[in-house]
């Protein structure tokens, strides 16, 4: 069954600074900001600032709710959710986190060349060709299949490594997806332990939905039961982990030997969960990533006038159009055509026409004051201070999940990584400053 963890007054949010990437008036140019840091400049006026303050805050956040002695493994897949794989685990490794979660070997790879050095498990198994090159590694890996398992096992005997290769058992909990049956487990967990070049490194599963208490109790029942029956057969049982940002944000709380954050580190919410689910100190976690951008053009143009391609919008009147450099190729969906906005001077205005590979165009006619030139900084994911475009927003735009809209996020956009004191880091596709 869930196992909750009451929040007291100790616990209540708190107040916390505003993130780094708030855009103000009084903000610098983003070239001055960089030049002043000692760092490349951008090769496009469009770029991701990730707020590796509020990263930390989110660690410390989320080792507050599980108690300091819980080993928290943050998830790193898919380039740290979009964020940049390397800058984010070295930051969190700085910052105590025990270890790393990926999908895939080759994302194990990259952060092991990124000078990353703790623990790191594969969730998915690796083929077997790759095996030799995880344990010489110390790269965890995943199974959850008979047969898969078998090859791995052969693949290790072959290869001999100094160091025995460390494999996570995956149980078939309910989530229909991956891992061995509960029949299954015992003899699984008897043969890694009899083999050689590998050791029994962990056992775990995947929770379906958190928020449907009888699908969970249900699953946590088998895993129970499947652990129980590891241990009873002689077997030494290896740290047990189930809970991702789910558990962790609704307060059942199932530390076991460890957890897996994944949205939840990069401030986000998942989205099976309602606003009341939020409680306690999750309530302090702080959104990392801002998506920005400055104009190549702005123009003037006349009543009737189509933007874009195949034109979904024309001007109704004498209109001020503003065209940012970043599209779907960028991971601004096209299914945002005509149904997102940006934030300009503190003030939203419409993105119309259909979103092009390289471009989004925004009506700036209303903006008051001065006409809006490209000099003036828009912000299409993230805050202003007085005003903000939440990843959720953008989900339910393009009838998707926070996941997707984070995860999307092309690795051609710059990111620019930031602290109290400014910028510390830059990442582009010809390379990593900082």
């Amino acid at each position: 069954m869930l196992v909750h963890r009451r929040m007291d007054s100790r616990t209540r949010p708190e107040a916390h600074p505003e993130p780094v990437t708030e855009l103000s008036p009084r903000r610098r140019p983003i070239e001055s900001r960089l030049a002043d840091a000692g760092l490349p400049q951008l090769p496009r006026t469009a770029w991701l600032e990730i707020d590796l303050d509020a990263l930390v805050d989110n660690l410390n956040v989320i080792r507050g709710i599980v108690g300091a002695a819980v080993p928290i493994r943050p998830v790193v897949k898919a380039d740290a959710y979009g964020h940049g794989a390397v800058p984010v685990a070295l930051a969190l490794e700085g910052a105590g986190a025990a270890g790393f979660c990926v999908a895939a070997i080759d994302e194990a790879q990259e952060l092991r060349a990124g000078g990353v050095r703790g623990p790191i498990l594969v969730l998915y198994p690796a083929p077997p060709s790759w095996v030799a090159e995880a344990a010489r590694l110390s790269i965890e890996i995943a199974a959850g299949d008979r047969r898969a398992l078998a090859e791995t096992l052969r693949a290790a005997a072959r290869a001999a490594p100094e160091r025995p290769l460390g494999l996570h058992l995956e149980l078939e909990t309910g989530l229909g997806r991956g891992g061995f049956a509960m029949g299954e487990i015992v003899a699984a967990a008897r043969l890694v332990a009899s083999s050689a070049g590998v050791r029994l490194a962990g056992l775990w599963t995947h929770l379906q939905a958190v928020d449907d208490d009888e699908i969970t109790t249900a699953q946590l029942d088998r895993f129970e039961a499947a652990t129980a029956a590891v241990a009873a057969s002689g077997v030494n049982l290896p740290p047990r982990h189930v809970s991702a940002s789910a558990a962790i944000i609704a307060g059942g709380v199932l530390a076991y030997d460890g957890v897996r954050p994944g949205l939840a580190m990069y401030g986000l919410v998942p989205d099976e969960l309602d606003g009341s689910s939020v409680v306690g100190l999750s309530a302090n976690l702080r959104p990392v990533m801002a998506l920005i951008a400055r104009p190549v053009r702005v123009i003037d143009l006349p009543a009737g006038h189509g933007i874009s391609y195949g034109p979904t919008f024309r001007t109704s009147r004498p209109s001020r159009i503003a065209t940012l450099p970043l599209g779907y190729g960028d991971g601004w969906s096209r299914l945002l055509s005509n149904r997102a906005s940006a934030i300009v001077r503190d003030t939203r205005v419409p993105l119309v026409g259909n979103v092009a590979m390289d471009a989004v165009m925004a009506d700036v006619t209303d903006v008051p004051g001065p006409p809006v030139e490209d000099s003036d900084e828009f912000v299409l994911l993230g805050g202003t201070g007085r005003d903000r475009i939440d990843v959720a927003t953008l989900a339910r735009a393009r009838t998707t999940i926070p996941w997707e809209v984070v995860a999307a996020m092309s690795r051609r956009l710059p990111r620019v990584y930031d602290a109290a004191s400014g910028p510390v880091g830059l990442r582009t596709l010809t390379g990593r400053k900082g």
